[in-house]
This record gives structure tokens, sequence and C-alpha cells, in this order.
């Protein structure tokens, strides 16, 4: 027996663990069919314990403390081990498969998406990874919640945000413009002049490339025709492959969109910078694989 020592219960943390899951102690009352009060006097006890908040109101809301998000962590891992000690026991197989539940900003083009996840691919754990796609904002709350471990963007979470979040760069690049091949000889001379007046499709009105190309646009005193506007940078591909209009992407995918898409360079612009972001409510990311997608974007993608 070890002196001197508190030991953790497990059942408060359990507890603590439905509450934050569910964001609320009423749902977690009804899952474990224990009485409001029961609920808050065990995880009261268990901040006693650790000497920590875990949990404050904002509002009507219940929320994660920075150290709750840490103990939820714990949790998570303590739990999931508890499964698979059980699963052993049952001569179940004893393989266990984490999750990476990321959400993606609708702007950030899914080819950049693509390469900034695929490192999780390749982690020698048995990782299972859940895509979200929609606006920034609306990942907030669940970042908050922990049902999000990470969001990708390609601009840095809003100072208005109600969450406290953290922007962390995984890199920039310049931007590549590309076309249908008959489309693409026709302005490839004087570029980036032989853009005025050529058909264009414009990302959509939420994208800081939009700003970027917009502001380039002026310096350089070209006005395209615009004749789309996209928010979604896969159709916009599409359109472009079949020969309507010139469209913009990172030039660090640049070469697989040609192939891909059957499209030819027309020219490079080095300083329209695309800059893109994991967005979490860690200062520091603990998390395995998203530790490892942002160590692979750092040092290779946008190395």
């Amino acid at each position: 027996m070890v002196l001197g020592m508190e030991w953790l219960n497990y059942h408060h943390l359990f507890y603590f663990w439905v509450v934050a899951k569910h964001g609320s102690i009423a749902q977690a009352s009804n899952e474990l069919r224990l009485a409001h009060p029961t609920i808050s006097a065990q995880i009261h006890r268990l901040e006693e314990v650790l000497g920590q908040k875990l949990l404050e109101r904002k509002g009507r809301n219940l929320v994660l403390t920075e150290f709750g998000r840490v103990a939820l962590r714990y949790a998570d891992e303590i739990f999931a081990l508890g499964r698979e000690f059980t699963d052993t026991a049952k001569g179940l197989p004893s393989g266990r498969q984490f999750r990476l539940v990321v959400g993606i900003a609708d702007a950030l083009p899914k080819s950049i998406a693509y390469r900034i996840l695929e490192p999780a691919f390749r982690l020698e754990e048995d990782v299972r990874v859940i895509c979200r796609e929609g606006p920034v904002e609306a990942f907030m709350g669940d970042l908050a919640t922990h049902k999000v471990d990470v969001v990708l963007s390609d601009a840095p979470a809003g100072p208005g945000t109600s969450v406290r979040a953290f922007s962390h760069p995984l890199g920039e690049c310049g931007t590549a413009f590309l076309a249908a091949r008959e489309l693409a000889k026709t302005c490839r001379a004087r570029f980036p002049g032989s853009l005025d007046g050529v058909p264009f499709l414009l990302p959509g009105g939420q994208s800081s490339l939009r700003r970027a190309l917009e502001e380039w646009f002026d310096l350089n005193k070209i006005r395209p025709r615009v004749i789309a506007e996209v928010d979604d940078s896969a159709l916009a591909k599409t359109i472009g492959e079949a020969g309507f209009g010139v469209f913009a992407v990172p030039d660090v995918v640049e070469k697989e969109v040609r192939q891909r898409y059957k499209v030819q360079l027309i020219g490079r612009a080095e300083e329209v910078r695309q800059r893109f972001y994991a967005i979490s409510v860690e200062s520091k990311i603990r998390h395995p694989a998203v530790l490892a997608i942002s160590d692979a974007a750092r040092s290779q993608l946008f190395a």
C-alpha cells in the first residue's frame, strides 16, 4: 500500500466523463439514471481531489475548463483501456482504434485538406479519421466539448469567437493559375496581364484566397471577367476542366491538380499567399494524429 496517496475515484471520473461528452448534467443524469445533485456532488468531489476546476458555467451552458479538457483526454484513454482490458479478458481482439475528428472549413480546398490529413492514415496506430465540413464558426462549440479534435482552415479563428481557441500555423504557399489546354495557351504569354478580360472562376466570398486574389488583381490592374463564384473548389476545378474559365489553386498541389483534371499551368504568383491553420482549444497540441499532420505539414508539405 502506498501511504500518503489520494486514490482517484473512477466512479467520479466516469460521471465527469459522461457529463463532458453530453455537455450537460441533465442529459448525463438521464443516461446514468442518477439524480442531478448526486452527479454534481461527485464531480465537485473529483475537483477537490484534483485541486482543479473541471467545469464552469458560461451563461446557460456548462463548458470544460482548460484543465477539464486535459482531464477529458485522460478519461477517454482510461476508459478506452478499460474496454480493451475487458475485451482481452473475454478473449476478444485487443487492438484499439483511436479517433481523429476533424472539422474542415468549407472554404478549404479539398486537395489541400487531403494532403494535410494524409499522414494520419500512415500512422502505425489504428486510426479512424472522421471528417466534418462546414463554416469554422460552426465547429467552435464542438471543439470546446471535444466532439471535434481539430479544425483545418485557410484562416485563423476569428477574434469574436465565444470559445478560447488557438490557431496553429501549418504553413503557407503561393498560388498557381490553371485552365483547360486551349484557354491556358492563350493566357500563358504576358502573364499576369493576360488574365485581363479572361473568364475566371472566383472562390466564394468566405475564402481568404478570394480576398488575396482581389487585392492582387487591383495591384496589377487586372480585371478578369468573373463568370462564376464557386464555394466548392472541386466544382471550380471541374468547370475549369471543361474549358469555361481560369481557376486558382495552392501551388503545392498544382502538379496533382494538373494531372487529375487534365488542365495546364498558365503562371504562378508567389505574392498571392495562401495560409493554413490547425485550430484547437489546446495551446499545445497533444493528440498524436494532430501532431503527426501538423509536423508533416510544416516539415514537408509547406517546407
